[in-house]
């Protein structure tokens, strides 16, 4: 097949996932829904990944939106190799932003910078995997500029937002560290409680840019 041919096909194949998406939400309701727009969100998001990869190049500063009305924006990849996870993180808590995909808490450190970079996500779609993380763990956090940080996970904590961070959990803790944050319990039948799970992980080593 040609790139032409390609170039061609490649819409059609978005319309067609949406039209599904539609039709599972028609039938399946909410839940469906929101499985369902995640999954397609992933898919056009890994597209702005690839675009905004290649665009650091030359414009470092440069936000490559996903789709024209987003209003948030790819900036950092992360794995976890023995869950087979593979998940584009997005600019900003917002909740247009976790309804596509996990994101990075502006407040906190940059990805791979010194400090605590914190990442949100919602427990029923991108972040379920949190409940089968273990201590000992890598996650690789990739930037913008292909340059990628390798962590160990080191801890999971339980807290309570309403009342604070838990006795003795230090959330700005000294070195480099990635704490992924999600809320609890996982089987929660209504979300938005105050419960939330954090899984801390150390930097333990960096990979030049691919």
């Amino acid at each position: 097949m040609t790139g032409a041919e390609l170039a061609v096909r490649r819409p059609w194949r978005m319309v067609l996932a949406a039209l599904l998406l539609a039709v599972a939400a028609w039938q399946g309701g909410a839940g469906l829904w929101l499985h369902g727009k995640a999954w397609l969100a992933q898919a056009l998001l890994s597209r702005a990944w690839a675009q905004a990869r290649a665009a650091s190049a030359q414009d470092a500063g440069r936000a490559v939106r996903p789709w024209p009305w987003a209003d948030t924006w790819p900036v950092a990849r992360l794995t976890v190799p023995r869950l087979g996870v593979d998940h584009i993180v997005l600019s900003g808590v917002s909740g247009q932003a976790m309804a596509f995909g996990p994101a990075h808490v502006g407040a906190s450190a940059a990805p791979g910078d010194d400090g605590n970079c914190v990442i949100g996500g919602h427990r029923d779609t991108h972040f379920a995997f949190l409940r089968a993380i273990e201590p000992g763990d890598s996650l690789r956090l990739e930037r913008l500029d292909g340059r990628a940080t390798l962590y160990v996970v080191r801890d999971a904590v339980i807290l309570d937002a309403a009342r604070g961070a838990a006795p003795g959990l230090r959330l700005k803790p000294d070195g480099r560290w990635l704490t992924l944050v999600t809320c609890w319990p996982f089987d929660a039948i209504v979300a938005g409680g105050p419960g939330r799970y954090l899984i801390m992980a150390e930097a333990v080593d960096d990979q030049p840019a691919s």
